[in-house]
């Protein structure tokens, strides 16, 4: 819903001016009534017209601008107390020029213009009945002022209604920027929701079914190696909890939780009970923002989970390395490897994988390099830039 403008600066003091003009001309028109005619018996009616006349003006900014009814029937009795004061002395004619102004902001565009006119036209008969002789000037007159009045009022509110219009459109455009802004915020915002719950509560559920697996696999012939697993499971499910009751509290990684570093959190991964998981740590190490060290961990818990589901791979190394302008995570594995990069996690129509590290990395302007050889196993590589230390 869309509210009045206020009125512009420009609006206020012309009204002022126009208020001002009509009370001067009316005070001069009394004065030199009285001087031009003293004690004429019509004088107490032309003080008492002036009064009223003045008085009613005065409730005119009480009801407001708008054309109401109280407003038409406010200048009706003023436009009526003027007329007959302007037939009781002619001299009143010209206080009809800040009346242009009340009409032209009362009433609608084609009747203000017709009252104008009539208002001119009384005007001009009363001054030709106040000379002595013909005057064109007094013939020409007051229509150009009338016509003057009314071309700069015309053009004033045409300023005015564009300016009203220009502000309502950057209004609604700045109001539907917003709405635009807040559904990106809240599509980026499910995305990374997804990618945090894909990379942690996911892969959690996806090891804890293989350990079961296993250990169901193995529960007769091996009681030993199937309880082991489930042990395992329960630590991953114990994990998955925590980490679940991290993401309902701030969606940070609990293993960087109570100040721990990325150094600590990556060298804390493993990817199951089969796989060996090295970690080394290379260059000086620099504080890194939260959302890089989140970042780059959750990247190395997805590729983690990609080697243990996918590779085949006996030992899987993580590295760490601080370069000055960036910092890069490289996670290889001695798995049987791949011809092309997948663009998933290995498996037609399964979570977020390889593109959910692509977005990850792309939102912090940094890259995303995959290497592989069939037998020889993979090297991802992901590089993020670091801003330069003052």
């Amino acid at each position: 819903m869309s509210h009045p403008a206020p009125p512009r600066d420009d609006t206020r003091t012309l009204t002022t001016v126009a208020h001002t003009a009509f009370f001067l001309l009316l005070g001069a028109s009394v004065v030199r009534f009285l001087l031009r005619h003293p004690g004429e018996p019509r004088t107490p009616w032309i003080i008492a017209l002036s009064v009223t006349l003045a008085l009613l003006y005065v409730l005119g900014p009480a009801l407001g601008a708008a054309p109401t009814a109280r407003r038409l029937l406010w200048l009706g009795l003023v436009v009526t107390t003027w007329t007959v004061l302007v037939v009781l002395a002619p001299s009143f004619a010209w206080c009809a020029v800040p009346l242009f102004f009340t009409a032209l902001r009362t009433l609608p565009p084609r009747a203000a213009v017709v009252l104008v006119a009539l208002l001119t036209t009384f005007v001009v008969i009363a001054q030709l009945q106040l000379a002595k002789s013909f005057d064109p000037n007094l013939l020409l007159a007051p229509p150009a002022v009338a016509a003057l009045a009314t071309a700069v009022f015309v053009h004033m509110e045409r300023q005015a209604q564009a300016q009203r219009t220009l502000i309502d459109d950057l209004i609604r455009t700045r109001r539907e920027l917003a709405a635009t802004e807040r559904r990106e915020g809240t599509l980026a915002e499910r995305q990374r929701l997804s990618m945090e719950i894909h990379d942690t509560l996911a892969q959690n559920l996806s090891s804890q079914q293989m350990l079961l697996q296993a250990a169901d696999r193995t529960w007769d012939s091996d009681p030993a190696t199937a309880r082991a697993h489930v042990r395992t499971a329960t630590g991953i499910a114990a994990h998955g909890l925590a980490e679940a009751r991290r993401l309902v509290h701030d969606l940070a990684p609990s293993e960087l939780a109570d100040g721990a570093g990325l150094a600590e959190a990556l060298r804390s991964l493993d990817a199951g009970p089969d796989i060996e998981v090295r970690f080394h740590l290379e260059g000086a190490p620099a504080p890194l923002p939260d959302r890089v060290q989140s970042a780059l961990l959750r990247i190395a818990q997805g590729a983690l989970a990609n080697v243990r589901e996918h590779s085949g791979a006996r030992t899987a190394a993580l590295t760490l390395s601080f370069l000055g302008d960036q910092v890069v995570l490289d996670v290889a594995d001695d798995g049987h490897g791949f011809t092309e990069p997948r663009t998933g996690t290995g498996t037609a129509g399964r979570g977020h994988g390889l593109p959910a590290m692509r977005a990850r990395v792309r939102q912090l302007g940094g890259t995303l390099t995959i290497e592989s050889t069939p037998g020889e196993g993979t090297v991802l590589s992901a590089a993020i830039p670091l801003e330069p230390t003052p």
